[in-house]
């Protein structure tokens, strides 16, 4: 039997890394789970068990702290740039790196220069990839749950003989938001602020809108983030539907005009989607590209 190496990668997951920025009037808090991952030659220790050249993942680790003491973290994309720009250097056998890194989100006690409170609205993801010719920035937004009490329906869908579910044009519509987005000219960006953006247009988007379903609301979202933000090439969009079902009351002699709900956790229907720039026609396809159409 003949075997050989596949696609290999190995590196260190989460690296919990907290820095303060210690101004002289008010303090700044990064609180960051880092995974590092490391793509090349890596043969001889997989197959012959020698590990030269290979760096520890323990060496992984330290490299994080000892960086962000040095660098600045104006973003977690910005503080990946700098980690897979390090580790593209960290051995000969190395051909690609990935860092990951999500930042908890923190909010500040009033107008206390120094106290915080954990916050909700959803963590920051970045994930940048590099082989020192090309990167690639992956941004994203995890753990992001939001609810309408109303403006929302599921109706004329199909029936069959296992269907139990009624039709209604007034339901709650909940979901944990996951997204991921990339950009089309990463070296150029201010992450930080974009990021921003994003979140603030997925909200607006969210809520601005009668839903007749979760996919319609996918794409209203992906539509509005690409409309209000030319930077993003593509979005997408991981949903479930956290179903909040209308309760029975009608054995206790009391109606429900729709208020009193069972928030169940599983199962629940999940709707995954990406909404994206379609390319630009070619001009150069014998005559028969965009201005000869138009012509």
């Amino acid at each position: 039997m003949s075997v050989v190496l596949g696609a290999n990668n190995y590196g260190k997951s989460e690296v919990r890394l907290v820095k303060v920025d210690r101004g002289p009037d008010r303090h700044e808090l990064h609180d960051l789970t880092v995974d590092v991952a490391l793509s090349g030659d890596f043969e001889p220790a997989h197959v012959q068990g020698d590990n030269t050249g290979l760096l520890a993942t323990d060496t992984m680790r330290n490299t994080v702290y000892a960086l962000a003491r040095t660098h600045p973290i104006e973003s977690p994309e910005a503080f990946a740039s700098v980690l897979v720009s390090h580790f593209l250097q960290a051995g000969p056998s190395v051909t690609s790196a990935r860092v990951r890194i999500v930042e908890h989100p923190w909010a500040r006690l009033g107008e206390h220069p120094h106290g915080f409170q954990r916050a909700a609205g959803g963590e920051h993801v970045a994930t940048v990839t590099g082989d020192g010719t090309d990167t690639t920035v992956e941004a994203g937004i995890d753990d992001l749950l939001v609810l309408r009490t109303t403006g929302s329906g599921w109706e004329g869908y199909l029936h069959d003989q296992y269907t139990s579910l009624k039709e209604t044009a007034d339901r709650i519509m909940a979901t944990v938001v996951t997204a991921r987005w990339t950009y089309s000219r990463p070296s150029e960006l201010d992450f930080a602020q974009l990021w921003e953006g994003v979140r603030a247009t997925v909200l607006e988007a969210f809520g601005d809108h009668y839903s007749p379903s979760v996919q319609f609301t996918l794409h209203h979202m992906g539509e509005a983030v690409l409309e209000a933000h030319p930077e993003v090439e593509r979005i997408h969009f991981s949903l479930p539907n956290k179903h909040h079902l209308l309760y029975d009351l009608s054995r206790f002699g009391l109606d429900n005009p729709n208020e009193i709900f069972h928030a169940t956790t599983e199962p629940y229907g999940l709707i995954e989607g990406a909404v994206e720039r379609s390319p630009v026609p070619s001009r150069d396809n014998g005559g028969a590209g965009v201005g000869a159409a138009r012509a």
